[in-house]
This record gives C-alpha cells, structure tokens and sequence, in this order.
C-alpha cells in the first residue's frame, strides 16, 4: 500500500508546489480566477477579498436571506415568486461570469508564461478579464437595486432596521 501511495503523494507535492510557482507571476492583490472584488451589487459593501462565492456575492446572499426569512419581511407569494426567478437568473450569470473569468485567467497565465507571446495578446486577455469582471459587478448592483424596487417601504424599512441591528451588535460583540 505504502508504494501505491508514494506516487500519488508525490504527484500531489508536485502540483502544489507547481501552483505556487504559476502564481507567483500574479498581479499583487489577486489570488485566483474567482477571487475577484464583486462589489457592493451584492448587499451593500465590499468585505475583504473572499471571493465572488463568499462575502462578494452579497446580491445572491441577499436575495437568499430575503427569502429565507420572507415571513418575517411581509414578503407576498408573488414577490417570493419573482426573488426566486430572480436568484436563478443571478446565479446562472455569476456562474456563467466566473467560468469565463477562470478561463481567461487560465490563457492569460500560458500566455505569461510563453516568453513567445505577444504583449498586445497579454494585454486583451488581461482586459477580457477585467471585462468580464466589471459584467459582473455590474449585473450584482443590477439585481440587488431590482430587488429593492420589488420590496414595500415598510420592508425595506424591516431590512434597513435588521441590518442596523446586526452592525450595532458586531460592533458592541
């Protein structure tokens, strides 16, 4: 058994340490393809660089606390309906965003590596990214401003009053 394992775990060592060295050629601030800043599309502010699937996601987060917690909000069967088809059409365009993203960062880091490559390539996949990045924030605050325009003042009121609570109980915490 010990010699079935010696491979895979120098085969794993060996990926490890290889990824550490690709990304050693990465813009400083950037991790990996989707660890990008969203925005505050997504709920309001940015929080640290988690990730658009983590705290950057704050449109999909807030669309899924509202329906969540749509009986404490007030929230219509049809205004449920509606966040529902809107959660699905977010989450399809971030997924999509990412992959493309990902993708782009993967030919960027070859091209970066290829002493062959031309500059003006680097530089369109390099604005390709960012491109898609900027989409993305974009459809973020797209969708969290739909979001509010579906809601009653009194829930916004709800929302607002919730949100203010939970940052005095952070700060006092």
């Amino acid at each position: 058994m010990m010699r079935t394992m010696k491979p895979v775990l120098c085969a794993m060592v060996l990926a490890l340490t290889c990824s550490g060295i690709a990304r050693a050629d990465e813009p400083a601030g950037r991790s990996e393809p989707g660890h990008h800043k969203v925005g505050y599309g997504h709920g309001g502010g940015m929080h640290g660089d988690h990730g658009m699937a983590g705290t950057h996601d704050r449109a999909g987060h807030f669309l899924h606390h509202l329906l969540r917690h749509q009986k404490q909000y007030g929230l219509t069967e049809e205004q449920v309906s509606k966040l529902k088809a809107m959660s699905l059409d977010y989450d399809r365009a971030r997924i999509r965003t990412e992959a493309g993203m990902q993708v782009a960062e993967r030919e960027l880091r070859s091209l970066v590596h290829d002493e062959k490559a031309d500059m003006a390539a680097i530089e369109a996949k390099v604005k390709e990214s960012e491109t898609l990045e900027a989409g993305l924030r974009v459809a973020a605050i797209k969708t969290k401003r739909e979001v509010w325009s579906l809601l009653t003042q009194e829930q916004r009121d709800r929302v607002r009053a919730e949100r203010e609570q939970r940052m005095r109980h952070h700060q006092e915490g």
